[in-house]
């Protein structure tokens, strides 16, 4: 790696340095996805530091490697896509618009720290921390990572002692957290399609999609024929939102298919659902011996926690930790918890289905035979979607013509490719068995359950009898 950039230099689109700096003498990284990366000094300084780099312990797709061997990129090279991708996007709107739009070195500096530090307060094992393991111990306390996120870039400032204006800081974190519930009121009243381009909260089409979606697809050996280089070519400013050419319409809804794949595929495959309903049982029962949640609201200790946890876990001799550690060995050994079956929620049943729950299933069994406790079942409620729920991503998305138009628009569903689905939701009720031999009794407790809700088994097939005498 070469020496640290010119803080003087200007941006290009290239390679967001002066066209004329020699890049051979810059500091940068070979990314798989990208090739090489340039870093600019300031984005230096927050990499420069343990609280960034924690993000190389912490895998992009949390247990997945366990059912994909190659998943075991980290959170630490997405954020670096993801930096670069939005100093690409910002380059390309101020080299086609940027008399237009007003487009100052400030802007582009925020946009690409917010890309850089977008997951800087990830939690460990992808989205089970913060979505599976903390809401079972926390009363109704709402915490998200990008809030983390925006906490830790005040320390790691503080901390570090970086120099760096408060406004910038401040339009950072307002990036970051566009898209979630936490969503900080807008400091800029013009310039709101700056907000579009990291976590964009109007209508998800982001370059952390874009870095995440290629870079998964690749790391699992899976296809991908979405191709985000056209996007960001050809998008354009109107009426200070980020639009798309009416005829690129496809090729967005293949960006949110192509999510959605992705999550069937790889993010809940029911294997990596098994481990990741063990990995829960684990943490929740370590919790209060390592008090593994005591730091969620303070970021000075919670940038220490990480993957790394397991192996607290399963290398400690402490008996408060026997349990947990036993469900480690068992994830070791591939003594998962047992799959049984899955149905997909009829969809006329969406609108008001509620969670099912182990309790669900306990309670559906018959008299007689293996008496079924709650604490032997597991159930994974799993909703896939294109972003919007319910709702078709297209609608919330605004097109144009050609370039000559200053008309923006969206797309009514009635509008597009018959081909395209009518519907955008899919919710799969998974159930499993936490010991081998109660797969067939777990099995039968839902089915019945199925028969009580909807008068038929939606299941798509019965339990295969060799599943249910595998112990």
């Amino acid at each position: 790696m070469g020496a640290y950039c010119d803080e003087n230099l200007s941006f290009s689109p290239a390679c967001n340095l002066s066209p004329s700096h020699d890049l051979r003498l810059s500091k940068h990284v070979h990314d798989n996805v990208h090739g090489n990366i340039y870093l600019d000094p300031l984005s230096l300084k927050f990499i420069d530091t343990e609280q960034f780099q924690r993000l190389r312990e912490l895998k992009q797709l949390g247990l997945a490697h366990l059912v994909y061997p190659g998943a075991v990129h980290s959170r630490f090279e997405h954020s670096l896509g993801v930096y670069w991708l939005a100093g690409e996007a910002i380059q390309k709107l101020k080299t086609y618009q940027g008399l237009e739009l007003g487009i100052d070195r400030f802007d582009v500096q925020a946009v690409k720290v917010a890309g850089l530090l977008h997951d800087v307060g990830h939690g460990p094992f992808s989205h089970l921390f913060e979505r599976e393991f903390l809401p079972k111990v926390l009363n109704s306390f709402k915490w998200a990572h990008e809030q983390m996120s925006a906490d830790l870039i005040d320390h790691i400032v503080d901390v570090h002692h970086i120099d760096v204006e408060s406004e910038m800081i401040k339009r950072v974190k307002e990036m970051i957290l566009a898209s979630s519930e936490f969503a900080l009121p807008k400091s800029a009243k013009e310039k709101q399609f700056l907000y579009d381009i990291v976590a964009n909260g109007r209508n998800g089409i982001d370059v952390d999609k874009f870095d995440y979606i290629v870079r998964d697809s690749r790391a699992c050996g899976l296809g991908c024929s979405f191709d985000f280089h056209r996007l960001m070519e050809t998008m354009r400013v109107l009426g200070d939102e980020i639009c798309y050419r009416a005829k690129d319409y496809l090729s967005i809804h293949k960006l949110f298919a192509t999510r959605a794949d992705l999550y069937r595929t790889v993010y809940t495959h029911s294997k990596v659902k098994a481990v990741e309903l063990m990995v829960v049982d684990a943490l929740l029962k370590a919790n209060s011996y390592l008090e593994i949640s005591s730091s969620i609201q303070d970021p000075s200790e919670y940038w220490k926690l990480d993957d790394t946890i397991i192996k607290t876990i399963e290398t400690a001799p402490d008996e408060e930790l026997r349990e947990s550690r036993d469900l480690i060995l068992r994830i070791r050994r591939r003594n998962l918890y047992q799959f049984c079956n899955e149905y997909s929620v009829p969809k006329d049943q969406l609108e008001h289905f509620k969670d099912v729950t182990a309790q669900d299933i306990a309670c559906s069994q018959k008299n007689g035979g293996v008496l079924l406790q709650e604490n032997d079942i597991a159930v994974s409620n799993v909703r896939i979607d294109l972003t919007r729920g319910k709702q078709n991503p297209l609608e919330s998305i605004n097109f144009f013509k050609d370039y000559e138009s200053q008309e923006k628009f969206p797309i009514p569903h009635e509008r597009i490719s018959h081909l395209l689905p009518t519907s955008y939701q899919d919710m799969i009720v998974r159930v499993y068995s936490k010991k081998p031999e109660l797969v067939a009794a777990v099995s039968e407790a839902f089915e019945n359950f199925q028969l009580k809700i909807y008068g038929v088994k939606a299941q798509v097939h019965a339990t295969p009898e060799k599943k249910k005498r595998c112990f």
